[in-house]
């Protein structure tokens, strides 16, 4: 998928959690017994399911991923390369480690702006 067929997909956009992490999304779907923790959130079937955004840094440029995960797996929907001067912003406030982040900041602000 695009950004333009997120945008055009409205079902889909209804469906962004917008505040999941990536750590929140394991810890629901993969450590259900850790669930009854948390506040909004309980998974009960594997009919439940998340929709979210996450960004990558294990590839040589930041990538930012539309992922669909439910307690059988997670599913990439889309790859979306970020502008330089939101990577920018983003390498510099994370660094180069690699890993796994949550989209905040100027990432997120770039992607709702995008697909508004």
């Amino acid at each position: 998928m695009r950004l333009e067929d997120i945008k055009n997909d409205s079902e889909l956009m209804n469906a962004i959690d917008w505040e999941m992490t990536p750590e929140e999304a394991v810890r629901l779907y993969l450590e259900w017994g850790n669930n009854w923790a948390s506040g909004n959130y309980v998974i009960r079937s594997k009919q439940d399911e998340t929709y979210y955004f996450a960004i990558s840094t294990w590839k040589a440029s930041p990538v930012i991923y539309l992922i669909r995960r439910n307690s059988d797996g997670a599913e990439e929907l889309a790859t979306i390369e970020m502008p330089p001067p939101v990577k920018e912003v983003f390498l510099k406030e994370n660094g180069s480690l690699k890993g796994v982040y949550a989209v905040e900041g100027a990432v997120k602000q770039w992607l709702r702006k995008e697909l508004a």
